[in-house]
């Protein structure tokens, strides 16, 4: 099995409370002189306390055009991203040179040679580090990263791989945009990064018992005719929000069968879950994850602290409620938890853990 040696989260610097991102979004979205009653409803309702962001909220007034926000991006995230595998390579015991394999997810901007390939020289890989960047899968890509790299090292169980997430979301707040979509996502979406290090079954860096969980299996299941419920359409001035309101019943339809057929698979009965590491999608969709598993009441407070104290992060979000379960509430060893997202596509991407 993988043993996931250390995780590491990063937040982008300019810590914000909610209102005065509200205020942002209504001086740059709204036409000037119309009633905010409906985004000030929006954004109290997301649960967000306060987020942090790549740029002084001025500067998001000044952006101009996809180019512009990307090169932000593009600088942004190779310094958090450099951050966030220092910090996992360090509390893993580890070095640069240790590194065999370097995922890289986001689906909030774009580079050619990609983030992972910039980070190479500046953090001292190997130059023969293999790369694999991955875009498009959105909040699941830190859940389906892990998979890919579970897949991995059951290949090359002698092997150490680094995930890293960096998703910076305000950099695709759509100016000048008054649409629900981008006012709910403008009240609900914050910029971080995380980093997992993990390796194979042959390696053994330390005892067990002072590491993470080890990665059992994985399943991804991409539903049927849900193709415009999330994701991004791609416009001159960047990525503009596709967030259909559907989204919770997709969860209440598909995901009890999922998590129960993968379980199941494993002898594994959802009561038998000592911790559920779930990506905090928003009020509606937490709501629909404990109705549609019928969870105790307290199975997903990691995941509502998480939202509280920095808002969705995308793909990086359920790899900051990871690092804090095992902080903060580290399961009885031996037990089983499962990690879960759900992204564009529309997906869903399960991770089964043995802690």
């Amino acid at each position: 099995m993988t043993r996931i040696a250390a995780v590491h989260g990063a937040l982008a610097p300019h810590r914000r409370t909610q209102s005065e991102i509200t205020d942002m979004v209504a001086r740059t979205c709204l036409p000037e002189g119309t009633d905010r009653r409906v985004l000030d409803r929006l954004h109290r309702s997301a649960k967000v306390g306060s987020r942090h962001m790549t740029l002084p909220l001025e500067r998001y007034e000044e952006l101009d055009g996809f180019g512009a926000s990307n090169d932000v991006f593009i600088a942004a995230a190779t310094d958090l991203g450099a951050k966030a595998v220092r910090g996992a390579l360090h509390a893993a015991d580890l070095s640069t040179s240790d590194v065999d394999l370097l995922i890289f997810t986001s689906v909030t901007g774009i580079a050619t040679p990609s983030i992972d390939a910039r980070l190479v020289g500046r953090l001292g890989l190997r130059p023969d580090v293999k790369r694999l960047p991955l875009f498009g899968l959105g909040c699941a890509g830190g859940a389906a990263g892990l998979s890919r790299m579970h897949d991995y090292l059951l290949g090359r169980p002698d092997q150490v791989a680094v995930l890293l997430s960096v998703e910076l979301c305000s950099l695709t707040f759509q100016r000048d945009d008054s649409s629900m979509a981008n006012l709910v996502a403008t009240g609900l979406f914050g910029d971080g990064a995380a980093a997992v290090v993990a390796y194979g079954a042959d390696r053994s860096e330390r005892p067990d018992e002072t590491v993470g969980p080890t990665i059992v299996d994985s399943r991804s299941h991409l539903y049927p005719d849900t193709g415009r419920v999330m994701g991004w359409d791609v416009k001159n001035t960047g990525f503009q929000v596709v967030l259909d309101p559907q989204v919770p019943d997709v969860v209440r339809r598909y995901l009890a069968d999922d998590v129960e057929g993968f379980l199941g698979d494993h002898g594994i009965k959802p009561k038998d879950v000592t911790a559920w590491v779930c990506h905090p999608g928003g009020p509606k969709v937490l709501h629909a994850v404990t109705e549609a598993l019928d969870l105790p009441a307290d199975a997903l407070d990691m995941t509502w602290r998480h939202l509280a104290d920095v808002g969705n992060l995308s793909s990086s979000s359920v790899l900051h409620v990871l690092r804090d379960t095992l902080a903060e509430r580290r399961p009885p060893p031996g037990t089983p938890g499962l990690l879960l997202a759900m992204g564009p596509g529309f997906a869903c991407e399960l991770v089964l853990l043995r802690w």
